[in-house]
């Protein structure tokens, strides 16, 4: 993510708080780390830090099938393919990486952005219409638990201490954002 945004589509309470996050120490590698470790969508996951840490709400596996419905064919089909096109041009092909193709790949990332920014407001509003009961626990843990069911639904396997460290740092970084400084236990 970046800090210019398409106006357009960046002022959803989710937009921003994504934004927030994700600028926090840690979080992108955080979120990087479990995107390549589970294929999953960051936005997801930002999602679910925010439904639990600023909307009090429990997450499902039932709620993430109907997110990942809505948003899953766009990041299929516009934010991977324009994310691989970034990620070659840093080594090739040929003429890549030079100057020119240097440009390519900035304006790639930018539209990138701009596809992921549009993937938010997907999910802010689908946000508004999920059925959620109020979630246990201090803003931390909320924010933790959610992004545990978005992990869940891609993986049934323990998760390793790298993985459970990422997920704290985003949960703890929403409750921060959020102006809770109590930290996941």
């Amino acid at each position: 993510m970046h800090a210019e945004t398409n106006s357009a589509v960046s002022d959803s309470r989710l937009t921003r708080f994504a934004l927030g996050i994700y600028r926090a120490d840690g979080v992108s590698t955080a979120c990087l780390m479990l995107q390549e470790r589970f294929e999953l969508d960051v936005n997801l996951v930002l999602f679910a830090a925010f439904f639990g840490a600023q909307e009090g709400c429990a997450l499902t596996a039932t709620h993430i099938d109907a997110l990942a419905d809505r948003i899953g064919p766009w990041h299929a089909e516009v934010v991977r393919p324009l994310r691989a096109v970034r990620k070659r041009l840093k080594t090739g092909p040929a003429p890549a990486p030079d100057a020119r193709t240097a440009e390519l790949r900035n304006a790639l990332q930018r539209l990138e952005i701009d596809a992921e920014l549009i993937e938010l407001a997907e999910l802010a509003a689908m946000g508004e219409t999920l059925e959620a009961g109020p979630a246990a626990g201090a803003t931390a843990t909320r924010a933790a638990a959610a992004i545990e069911v978005v992990v869940g639904a891609k993986s049934n396997r323990e998760l390793d201490s790298d993985e459970r460290a990422a997920i704290v740092r985003i949960a703890d970084a929403a409750a921060a954002l959020v102006g809770d400084t109590a930290r996941v236990m």
